[in-house]
């Protein structure tokens, strides 16, 4: 795990609007989590994951995770073709009909419409 000041060396002299966006999301993750103490280093951690994802600006991936038969299967959507698929619309535990074709996973949803995902991992 990488610890603030090893960050701080590494963000501030190259972009230091980088390292204060990290400092200020590293404190919203600590008031949030009911300032805890003892959890710096994960508090700026994911501050720094979560920071860095939003700086690289890259396309954001979606998915749903379905566990069938004991397996665990997360598909990639792509977003601009979900037919109005909101996430969260498959409340978790709930089931769903799923089937596969080769590596696509297709979700039903309540509109009778399937979700269409690229299966990305398998565990279980």
């Amino acid at each position: 795990m990488k610890s603030p000041k090893d960050t701080q060396e590494r963000s501030s002299p190259a972009n230091p609007d980088l390292h204060k966006a990290i400092r200020r999301r590293a404190e919203e993750i600590y008031v949030r989590n009911g300032r805890a103490p003892g959890r710096d280093l994960e508090n700026w951690a994911q501050a720094e994951e979560e920071i860095r994802r939003e700086f690289a600006g890259g396309p954001r991936r979606t998915a749903v995770v379905v566990r069938v038969n004991g397996v665990e299967y997360v598909g990639e959507y792509q977003r601009e073709s979900v037919g109005g698929y909101v996430p969260g619309e498959f409340a978790s535990g709930v089931p769903v009909p799923v089937r596969f074709e080769g590596d696509k996973m297709f979700v039903k949803r309540k509109n009778g419409k399937e979700l269409e995902t690229h299966i990305v991992d398998k565990t279980g």
